[in-house]
Order: structure tokens, then sequence, then C-alpha cells
């Protein structure tokens, strides 16, 4: 009891910590938005916010676009540095991303495909721009990331009215000796190849320069003919980081002041710090949240499997996964590799049911009913628990990713797509829950299932890697949600006993979170 109580200690002064570091990381975000306004709009179906000073004359346009799965608020760092620099930022939602309902159509790979849609949204963008919020003759400047450096320079090109492009982890293979004007690359630390890439923009509008030669963080020539190059990095940072860096902010509004003759302050919103203790406030809270939660068995549940049937229940799975959807079309999502993903992960589960019973005995219906619980009270306390988990998830876990880091509250247009994802993580979270928890649970089980997995997905790239390349860029977010998700499981589990409290929420959490992450597409151009 002693012990009980000094947990209980331990956990309210966990819950006011918590809540003290979210209250504090509050204040900074949106003290980072003082005399600045935002004004959220439609440009041509498209969702967009322009962000400008309260006071003064605005200053010149800057199009501020996302990368691939990507969508406005990811964008905010530099969309709130320049507008508090005095430009106005226009920054919106690409086809098939955010909140946009509109799918994207076209070849994703192709530059005639997919690609060329998103040049043509940005033309609207910029018409609406041109017409609504600056002069006839005032020229413009576009930033991008990622994907979107290629679009930004695609559409730069095509115009003389860009004075500036400004690429975050740039890759734009169009790029040539000439256009587009007084273009700077921005990349992090951790992206070897595309500090590469940057140096072999720079290298290549100047005959005597070497792309090895060029020096990061050196300017190469003239703004006012247009030749202006640089590669700046952003140290410490990988392809998301980059975005908060305040090397990245600090470069970008120093480009733009050149290109458009300006003074600025050099103000940055230094979001990054804030963003990571507010989510980490948000998800310690969890631990102690989950005290409110019912008793759902007084015995924890679960196959508390040793290390050999945990490696028959997860490590056939990983292996037989693979090899059974290679030859199967896995197409009938409208969502970039969504589907894949959807029916690896119900397959994977499936399996994993199998073997669970098996190497169990073989158990009755009767027997796993009265193990799992699914009648009667406990039923109901299991089914409370695990509605209140995922209520903590998509409410205030997901507020926050949708006010400070990506779009969490999509367009009505994906929620077939959710839909259609838990019918895919369900099966894998419940097995992997029981596999994973109950008496005499190994230490690191939990993580092992997970790494399983993730060598299974990888696989699936190895036997597809053309069809699936896309797969590698969404890894990460499987990996964070997977350790999100994982303290989560390990919270809830505590106080319920039961592991399928955690499994059902997870599984809808997890299916929501990749559900409003992938593209929408829509099939063929035109």
């Amino acid at each position: 009891m002693a012990g009980s109580g000094r947990s209980a200690r331990w956990d309210l002064g966990l819950a006011l910590a918590a809540l003290i570091a979210i209250g504090v990381a509050l204040h900074q975000l949106f003290g980072d938005e003082v005399g600045i306004e935002r004004e959220a709009l439609t440009i041509a179906d498209t969702p967009a916010t322009i962000y400008r000073p309260e006071a003064g004359q605005p200053g010149p346009v800057v199009l501020v676009s996302h990368g691939f799965a990507g969508s406005r608020p990811l964008m905010d760092p530099f969309a709130l540095t320049l507008a508090g620099n005095g430009y106005t930022v226009v920054s919106f939602d690409y086809l098939g991303h955010g909140r946009n309902p509109r799918p994207l159509h076209g070849d994703i790979t192709a530059q005639d495909g997919a690609a060329q849609a998103l040049v043509e949204q940005t033309e609207r963008v910029a018409d609406y721009a041109r017409a609504e919020l600056m002069g006839e003759a005032e020229p413009m400047a576009v930033l991008g990331h990622s994907m979107a450096s290629n679009i930004i320079v695609r559409f730069a090109q095509q115009r003389d009215d860009v004075v500036a492009t400004v690429g975050v982890s740039m890759f734009a293979p169009t790029v040539d000796a000439e256009t587009p004007a007084n273009v700077m690359s921005v990349v992090g630390g951790f992206e070897r190849r595309l500090q590469e890439e940057g140096q072999r923009v720079v290298a290549m509008a100047f005959a005597e320069l070497e792309p090895e030669d060029v020096e990061f963080g050196r300017t190469y020539g003239d703004f006012g003919d247009g030749t202006a190059r640089r590669i700046a990095v952003a140290p410490g940072v990988e392809h998301v980081g980059v975005l908060y860096s305040q090397v990245s902010l600090k470069e970008a509004v120093a480009w733009l002041d050149q290109a458009f003759e300006r003074d600025s302050d050099g103000w940055v919103a230094a979001r990054g710090p804030w963003v990571a203790l507010l989510l980490a406030a948000v998800i310690t809270l969890a631990r102690p949240a989950a005290r409110l939660l019912p008793r759902v068995a007084v015995v924890g549940q679960g196959a508390g499997a040793g290390w050999r049937r945990l490696a028959v229940v997860a490590g056939v799975p990983a292996l037989a996964t693979p090899l059974v959807l290679a030859p199967v079309p896995t197409d009938f999502l409208p969502v970039v590799i969504g589907d894949y993903v959807a029916i690896h992960f119900g397959v994977y589960g499936l399996l994993s049911t199998v073997l669970l019973w098996w190497t169990a005995g073989r158990p009755g219906v009767r027997d796993i009913a009265a193990a799992v619980g699914v009648s009667g009270r406990t039923g109901g306390r299991w089914l409370l628990g695990a509605a209140a988990v995922t209520a903590y998830c998509l409410v205030i876990l997901g507020a926050v990713l949708d006010q400070f880091v990506t779009v969490f509250y999509p367009s009505i247009e994906r929620l077939p797509l959710m839909l259609a994802m838990v019918a895919g993580t369900l099966p894998y979270f419940l097995a992997d829950e029981w596999l994973s928890r109950g008496q005499g649970m190994r230490r690191g089980a939990y993580a092992a299932t997970k790494v399983l997995f993730l060598v299974s997905l990888g696989l699936a790239v190895a036997l597809d890697p053309q069809g699936l390349f896309f797969l590698l860029l969404i890894v990460p977010v499987v990996v964070v949600f997977f350790a999100v998700y994982g303290l989560f499981s390990r919270w809830v589990y505590r106080h319920t006993g039961h592991p399928l409290v955690a499994g059902l929420a997870n599984a809808v959490a997890f299916a929501w979170a990749l559900g409003v992450t992938f593209p929408m597409l829509g099939g063929p151009a035109g």
C-alpha cells in the first residue's frame, strides 16, 4: 500500500508538471503570433491561409508550400517568421494533402503527371495573390519544402515575376544554369545527399565551379541579374527538423531581404523546442490520466509469451506477410500506398491471431471468450476504457498535432479511408497487445514485436522497390506512433490489467493517424 501511495503521489506531481509545461509551451507558441494576422480562405478550391503583419504596410508576397504528406501547419515556422518580418505569406494545402478535399491526379513519379497538376495549382494561388494582395508590377517569391521544392522551381521557371526561390531540403531536377532566378537551397545537417544536390545546383550556374568546391553559406552570383545561388546547411537536423531550425529561418529571411532589397530585423519564430515540450507534456500527462480508467481484470490478462513463442507468433508473420502480398494487387484505396499498409497490418494481424490460438493449445470459443472478457461487466469496462484512451489520442493529442504540427482533422472525404485502415490495424493491434502482455511477459517484448513489423515492411519494399518506394517515407511516422502509442499501452495496461483496452484504442488511433498522412489520389489526370 505504501508503494501504491508513493506511485499515486508521483503521478500527481507528474500531472502538475505536465500541466505547467503545457501552459508555458502554449504561452510561447501563441506569443509567436502576436502582431501577426491569420486569414483562412479558399482559393479556387484550395484551402489557404494568409499571414501578414497586423500593423504597417504589408511587404512582398511569398508563396509557402509543404512537402509530400505535409500540410500548412508544418510550414508555420516559415510563414510566421516571414510575416513577423513584414512579408505577406500565402500558405496552402496541395491537392490530396491536408484539408484539401480534392484528390491528386496523375502519376506521382512523373514530371508531367501529378507534379504538373501541383504546378498548375500553384499558379492559381499565385494569380489570386496577384489580383488581391499585390500590385500588377510587384514581384513575388516562393518557398517550398522537399517535394514542393520541385514544384516551386518549375513554377518560378515559367514566370518573370518571381525574383527569389527558397528550396528547403531541395531536390528539383528541372533547375538549370539560368533558372530560376536567385535560388537558395537550405538543407539539414543530416541530409548529406541533398547537400550534394545543393552544391550541384550552385555549381551548374558557374562554368568554373565544380560541385565539390561549392562552399556552404557562401553566395555566388548577383541578385541584380538573378544569378545569385547559395546552399545553407542547418546543423544537427534532418528532413523535418530543418523546418524548425533557426538557421533555416534566418537564412530564408536574409535571402528574401536581399532579393527584395529590404532590411528586416531577422526575428524568427522559434517554435521547435516549444512544440516538442508541448507534445512531450501531453504524452506524459497520459500516464497519470490512465489512473482514471476502470480496472478490467484483477490479474493482468494476456499471453505472457516467452521469447520462443513470441518469435513464432510475431516472427512468422513478419516473413510471411510480404511474401503473401508480393503477387497480390493492393491498390484498392485512393491513397498513396495506404492500401498496402492497411492490408499488411491486416494479414500480419490475422496470421498472428491464428498462431496465438495454435500455440495456446487451440482453445475453444468459450475458453477464448472467458479469457478475453467479451461479455458482461468485464466487456463493458474494457470497451469504456478503450473509448477513453481513443478520445485522448484523437481529441487531446490530436488537437495539439492539428494546431501546431500538421493537419490531424481532415476533410470528410477521408473518413472512408480511415475506416478501411481500421479494418487492417484492428487485427494487428489486438493480437500484438495480447501477445506482448500478461503474467510473465518478457521485458522488451512489446518493442521486439514492433521491430519485427518494421522488418516486415522493409522486406516488402525489397520485394517491390518501385511500387512501394514511398513506403520508406512514412516509416519514420510509423516509428514515432509506435513509440507514443507504446507508452500509452504500457500505462493503460498497468491500470486496467487488460491488453485489449489499448489494443482497440491504438488500432483506431493508428488508422486515423495514417489515414490523415497519406496523400489522396484520384487516378489519371484529366
